[in-house]
């Protein structure tokens, strides 16, 4: 006997449920062929893959190291149906992630489009931080997602497709860089977890000798509510800012080139197949990128 897709299929829904005899049921098995199966895999991998106790049954350490495999090759084997049905025409799942304020700029326009344009396919849209959408696309839970650069992860390819303007935004009555240093208990309002934003926020405050703390928020109301409400203070692009406070209720602060430009690039993994949805998909993204297709060359080149 050799490990197989349906070997797989039962240790998933014996972990998930934690009983043979209900994963039985489920999988349309009778209860004993469902345990011979597994003693079978047990035997010929040399391991206990389930451990049996008065409740049922849970997955040991090694069964567990060989669950985190299970969700990766059923993305394979959905990724090679989805290849070997392609036509040409983009049809199917097309999953992506972004940054929430990269949603607030180009990509709304983009994604009406393409919905317009291509609606055989099922569009699924992820925000997170830059660091969770990474490891969603590396894991195949995304087919690619909008990132700040640059990435630098070996199992992705990366395409420059826009550079944004980062500015400062603070209450109204700071109005300058001195009186931000006179804020008393000053508040850097940023994302949760590894917010690029957040580095290069810190990064800017600890060059200016400024003393802060720093409030986390999931969303990107809830920072705009509490900048508006003067709280704090936080970096987004200067194309969001601008829609966002038309009527300049917060002070808008440029910053040298080098703290400004930031790069959203659109990550993939290397060897993820490049549907017709995706590739489609691409194609109007470098439409509406702000940035030459000659710099995206060098930039991939580099």
């Amino acid at each position: 006997m050799h490990m197989d897709a349906d070997d797989l299929r039962i240790v998933d829904a014996v972990a998930r449920i934690g009983s043979m005899n209900r994963a039985a049921t489920e999988l349309n098995m009778v209860q004993s062929n469902v345990t011979s199966r597994i003693r079978l895999l047990e035997e010929e991998l040399g391991v206990q893959l389930f451990v049996r106790h008065s409740r049922g049954v849970e997955p040991s350490e090694a069964g567990l190291r060989l669950l985190s495999y299970v969700e990766r090759i059923r993305a394979l084997f959905q990724e090679a149906i989805t290849a070997v049905k392609e036509d040409g025409t983009p049809k199917g799942k097309l999953r992506f992630g972004m940054m929430e304020t990269t949603a607030g700029l180009q990509l709304p326009t983009l994604v009406a489009r393409y919905a317009q344009e291509y609606p055989k396919v099922e569009l699924a849209i992820m925000t997170g931080t830059t660091s969770s959408l990474i490891n969603q696309v590396i894991e195949r839970e995304l087919d690619g997602a909008f990132v700040a650069g640059p990435v630098h992860q070996q199992a992705l390819s990366e395409e420059l497709l826009f550079l944004e303007e980062l500015v400062l935004v603070s209450p109204l009555a700071v109005r300058n860089f001195d009186d931000l240093a006179k804020v008393e208990n000053l508040k850097a309002i940023v994302f949760r977890q590894r917010c690029s934003y957040r580095q290069r926020l810190s990064s800017i405050l600890d060059g200016l000798g400024i003393l802060y703390t720093v409030m986390e928020f999931a969303s990107l109301d809830a920072i705009i509510t509490c900048i508006t409400a003067g709280v704090g203070i936080t970096l987004l692009p200067k194309t969001l800012v601008n829609k966002l406070w038309i009527d300049h209720s917060v002070t808008v602060h440029e910053l040298p080139v080098d703290q400004a430009q930031i790069e959203t690039v659109f990550v993939r993994r290397h060897d993820h197949y490049p549907t017709s949805a995706l590739n489609a998909f691409l194609k109007m993204s470098r439409q509406i990128s702000n940035v030459t297709t000659l710099d995206r060359q060098l930039e991939v080149i580099d």
